[in-house]
């Protein structure tokens, strides 16, 4: 009986090699050739699956968001039965911190794609999608850690969900410079919460 082939798991097998290439050399290295010596696999079954690097640079930029969504997943599942609002509007900031190794090689690679994003329309575009799709589920946290009395009632959602991102954004930059420690970062993230309270 012929072996079923995973379709998908091969292009996310290709698209993880893509991801730690970018995180270890930039995206500068990221070619046809490269990708499948990293991926293991023949540079005719990257090309079965992608046409071209730009068309491997999306599939990859979308395979990197959907590890963040994991961190974030298992981050508030981490926080325990006990979970409130604010508990959970925690855990998502600091699961976007990258804190360890997994997370600091997607920090790496998101800042690559990034700067590639800079001068592609398209890529930029996807850039905006998912960080509007973080802001409104940030502001929505906010709105029901209000709701429940565990911050101010008098908060802009909206505005305060694009403070905390960009603080979050700046303390990613400054952890993988080696400017803060983890736990300075998470201490940051928690005095930010306390003034909201």
């Amino acid at each position: 009986m012929p072996r079923r082939v995973d379709h998908e798991e091969r292009r996310r097998q290709i698209a993880d090699a893509v991801l730690r290439i970018a995180a270890g050399r930039g995206l500068e290295a990221v070619s046809m050739r490269e990708v499948a010596t990293e991926a293991g696999v023949s540079i005719g079954r990257v090309q079965h699956y992608f046409a071209s690097k730009d068309q491997m640079l999306v599939f990859a930029a979308g395979h990197l968001r959907e590890h963040i969504e994991q961190r974030v997943r298992r981050s508030i599942a981490a926080a325990g039965p006990a979970l409130t609002p604010l508990r959970s509007l925690r855990a998502v900031l600091v699961a976007l911190l990258p804190l360890d190794q997994d997370g600091r090689n997607d920090a790496r690679a998101g800042v690559a794609v990034l700067i590639r994003a800079l001068g592609e329309p398209g890529l930029a575009g996807r850039y905006r999608s998912g960080r509007s799709d973080v802001i409104a589920a940030v502001a929505e946290l906010l709105r029901s850690a209000a709701g429940a009395g565990e911050l101010r009632d008098d908060l802009a959602p909206e505005l305060e969900a694009n403070i905390l991102l960009a603080l979050v954004s700046g303390l990613a930059s400054d952890l993988l410079l080696g400017h803060h420690t983890p736990e300075q970062a998470a201490a940051i993230v928690d005095h930010q919460l306390e003034r909201l309270a």
